[in-house]
């Protein structure tokens, strides 16, 4: 899609923290490794990715953490575990389910 000019997101990138997601054996090894939290792996796995990440937070410590992720690397080693991560599905939201997409052309927003 780059070649059109799309730049990718992630919604939801640290997965709502569903899923066990920062309890992942994978994660929490590479984190451990490089000191960093499992939001933190995440994040950087994104952006070298070059995924746009937006994660939501309310706690001032973790918008600082979130941001404290452009002083270290992952090694294509890392970045190979995180993608074998893949299940190709969301885990928070399936558009490929016909009552979802239903239900979102449904919303509206007051401005």
């Amino acid at each position: 899609m780059r070649e059109h000019g799309v730049q990718h997101e992630s919604w939801g990138p640290l997965a709502e923290g569903g899923q066990g997601f920062f309890d992942n054996p994978v994660l929490v090894d590479i984190a451990r490794a490089h000191d960093k939290s499992v939001a933190q792996i995440a994040l950087r796995w994104l952006i070298q990715r070059e995924t746009v990440a937006i994660p939501k937070s309310v706690r001032p410590e973790r918008m600082a953490e979130n941001l404290d992720v452009f002083d270290f690397q992952l090694t294509e080693d890392d970045m190979a575990r995180i993608t074998g991560l893949d299940t190709a599905r969301s885990h928070i939201f399936d558009h490929h389910e016909p009552e979802k997409v239903t239900w979102l052309g449904g919303v509206r927003f007051d401005t």
